[in-house]
């Protein structure tokens, strides 16, 4: 089987594990891959022994029976963007601080490289957000796991943002900014603003506003199966769009959508895990801090 490593960043201090993870891989008849920015780092950690192939072309990533995100959220979003439509197996490997979405921890190598090999694990299809615009951005790579945000540039004003369901006027909105979030990303911006905690299999979005004007205002769960447009105005002409960690600014005649993209992310998860699990480790959820 052939298997993909990604990652973004590679801390001297975790390159023994890299090493462990290319023993096990090996061990267990990976042919082993890499990305470009990956064969980078594994360079400037002065490798010599490890050997592997350099990812160059989308072919060749088509042409992976997974892909392993070595770091924190940050770079299993981006593997997101490097897999694409591919809709390729991906492993979060936690090399980061949270881990919400990575959640292999670099004591489970050996474990998680034997239930890849064993075929024994589940797959978490999760929804993606579909950017839809009169302007191409970020690429082409318009779709995002976590949100989809409007916030305001370069201004202490508040923004407002004119909502639409499916054509159908919904609210309003005088704030910093508007989230609308996956499942997935209800753990995190939408999460700090206010918004409800969502199982990853709820079919699902949430609008979330930022520091609304309206304090009576509050997030709104929608259906996955809706199409929710936006016209925003400010006392300037300049406003900010994000998917996940990718921004940008845009001016205010530029035609804003989102809905559920045609493809999904699939996430490997090992036996045992359980996202109710993560929201207790990770989250604290239900902590009494009394106790």
């Amino acid at each position: 089987m052939k298997i993909a490593l990604h990652g973004l960043a590679l801390k001297a201090e975790y390159f023994s594990e890299v090493e462990l993870l290319f023993d096990e891989l090996i061990k267990h008849g990976f042919e082993i891959f890499v990305t470009e920015i990956f064969d980078r780092l594994m360079k400037m950690n002065g490798n010599h022994r490890l050997s592997y192939w350099v990812l160059e072309t989308q072919e060749e990533i088509s042409s992976m029976d997974f892909f392993i995100s070595i770091g924190g959220d940050g770079t299993l979003l981006d593997t997101v963007c490097v897999v694409g439509h591919q809709q390729i197996p991906i492993l979060g490997l936690n090399t980061g601080r949270l881990g919400f979405l990575a959640t292999v921890s670099t004591g489970q190598i050996q474990e998680a490289v034997h239930h890849l090999a064993e075929n024994n694990f589940q797959l978490e299809s999760r929804v993606l957000l579909s950017l839809q615009s009169n302007r191409k951005f970020f690429n082409g790579i318009h779709f995002a796991l976590n949100e989809f945000t409007i916030h305001k540039r370069d201004t202490s004003s508040m923004i407002t943002v004119h909502t639409y369901i499916d054509g159908k006027y919904l609210n309003s909105y005088w704030a910093d900014g508007l989230i609308v979030s996956t499942p997935t990303g209800s753990t995190g911006y939408s999460l700090s603003c206010g918004g409800p905690l969502i199982t990853p299999g709820a079919k699902s979005f949430v609008i979330t506003p930022v520091s609304p004007h309206n304090l009576n205002v509050r997030p709104i769960i929608v259906s996955d199966d809706s199409e929710i447009s936006f016209e925003i105005e400010g006392r300037t002409d300049k406003f900010m769009i994000s998917l996940d960690s990718r921004s940008t600014s845009i001016s205010s005649d530029i035609k804003l959508s989102v809905k559920k993209e045609s493809f999904a992310a699939n996430l490997v998860k090992l036996p045992h895990y359980h996202f109710f699990d993560t929201l207790r480790q990770k989250l604290n959820w239900g902590f009494d801090m009394r106790n």
